[in-house]
């Protein structure tokens, strides 16, 4: 990012688009200077004597062309202004602010006028624009928030269930960082014994038995592999979960799928491979998110459009989180259902015998032994409530989302949490095999460096620059 923390900055902080309300924010030591260039409270003070953390009402004005560089604040200059609008306006003095600088926020109405004049007279008056993510970075440089907390900001603005919405908040209150930091914290000590042991070889003076040694590395590996072990089903909880429909033709895919929208979303008609393309819907599953994929049907087929839709279809199948076998309740297997058992078998899969409301032939097929199977009929929502719940508990353990132990979301979490236990691993074979305290230091150290890039004890500036680019500007 350009500048640095001396400047001053300022963006919308709401959607684009209109709004009844849209909020221009600043940030930096001439927050108050720049805003009193458009604001002008009703009671006729200067902005510069408000107090902090109190709502002021104002007018927003554009002043005059020869009048922008000077700084009286004179509440006569609005009768050399346009009047732009009317708003609230809040200062909050540094350091009890979201970025602990002093914060100027300017709430008017939300026009895309209002808010880009409101910015343009900012600018002029000594700010600049920020840029993605600029506010919350600077939040991190100040000390405001650490590493994963800013990441779990980003996490909250993008929550699509109320199980990720709650991980995001966990975190943002920094969970998180006391499991990571009370790990790295007894590896620094470690790593403190270990390396004095090493200047003090000659004295024979030991700082660390060898027993405790390895007792506080392996209470260290212990937590990283709780955290690691969360990793696949927090990435669900953030991210949602991407359940595939496949079956070969006219086994009821499509019905299934409206069935669990609620809606006629996908062309449900008696005719072979009326799907031919993905179809892809969310659902809320009891505050997991799902994104229900419908498929192509799988056959042997010498339509080219039809072909097309089954390759998406395998695209789609290797992409899945779990996926969902349908197959016709009323009819033998076919050779067609018999590949597409084979082939999911090392998958996470549920099978579903579909068509139950009528009379079934499939119930001692011998291939179905060992799937998880579920009887349902998705023209009359029989036994659908009961898939849904085995759905669920096949993505998300029975109340993980709810556990008291943090729960890992974010992939670079796990790569660092996967490294520090690679370095924990090898330390502790160092450690039980007598080696030199040289080698066991180098895989403490890597171990604690690994856990101090979750929190930002440990960091880039390259690694700064990739989070904060995801955020919009304003956040």
């Amino acid at each position: 990012m350009r500048g640095g923390l001396e400047d001053t900055i300022c963006a919308i902080a709401t959607p684009m688009g209109e709004g009844g309300i849209g909020i221009v924010r600043l940030s930096g030591p001439q927050s108050l200077i720049a805003a009193s260039q458009v604001v002008r409270l009703r009671s006729g003070r200067p902005l510069t004597s408000v107090s902090s953390h109190r709502l002021y009402l104002a007018d927003l004005v554009i002043p005059a062309a020869d009048k922008r560089n000077e700084r009286s604040l004179d509440h006569d200059r609005t009768q050399a202004a346009g009047l732009l609008d009317e708003a609230l306006v809040v200062y909050m003095k540094a350091p009890r602010s979201f970025t602990a600088e002093d914060v100027v926020e300017i709430q008017s109405h939300g026009g895309a006028l209002v808010l880009e004049l409101i910015c343009k007279v900012c600018v002029e008056s000594g700010a600049r624009m920020a840029e993605p993510g600029e506010f919350t970075k600077r939040a991190f440089l100040n000390g405001r928030l650490d590493l994963s907390q800013a990441e779990a900001v980003l996490d909250t603005i993008r929550a699509t269930s109320t199980a990720g919405l709650h991980i995001a908040q966990r975190h943002l209150r920094g969970e998180l960082t006391r499991e990571v930091d009370q790990a790295r914290s007894s590896l620094l000590t470690v790593l403190a014994h270990v390396e004095a042991g090493i200047d003090f070889v000659d004295e024979d003076i030991a700082f660390l038995q060898r027993d405790e040694l390895v007792r506080i590395v392996k209470e260290a590996y212990a937590v990283v592999q709780k955290l690691e072990a969360t990793a696949q089903e927090g990435r669900i909880l953030r991210e949602g979960a991407r359940v595939v429909i496949l079956g070969r033709p006219n086994v009821g895919k499509s019905s299934l799928l409206n069935r669990l929208l609620r809606e006629d979303r996908a062309i449900v008609t008696a005719i072979p491979g009326t799907t031919r393309d993905v179809i892809e819907e969310s659902i809320d599953l009891h505050g997991v998110m799902i994104r229900l994929i419908d498929t192509a049907g799988l056959r042997d087929t010498d339509d080219l459009v039809e072909r097309e839709g089954i390759k998406r279809t395998r695209a789609a199948q290797g992409e899945a989180d779990l996926l969902l076998v349908v197959l016709d309740g009323t009819v033998p297997l076919t050779s067609d259902d018999r590949d597409l058992l084979e082939a999911v078998n090392d998958r996470k899969h549920l099978v579903l015998l579909n068509k139950s409301d009528l009379p079934q032939t499939l119930a001692t097929e011998a291939a179905l032994t060992g799937h998880l199977t579920y009887a349902i009929s998705a023209t009359t929502g029989l036994g659908v409530e009961r898939m849904k719940s085995a759905l669920r508990a096949q993505l998300v353990s029975g109340g993980f989302e709810g556990a008291e132990s943090v729960t890992v979301t974010n992939v670079r979490h796990r790569d660092a949490l996967r490294r520090a236990g690679e370095s924990l691993d090898q330390a502790l074979e160092s450690v039980q095999g007598g080696m030199a305290g040289e080698l066991v230091s180098i895989d403490v150290r890597a171990a604690a460096d690994a856990l101090g890039e979750i929190t930002g004890a440990i960091t880039t500036d390259e690694i700064l620059a990739q989070i904060f680019s995801e955020f919009c500007i304003g956040k």
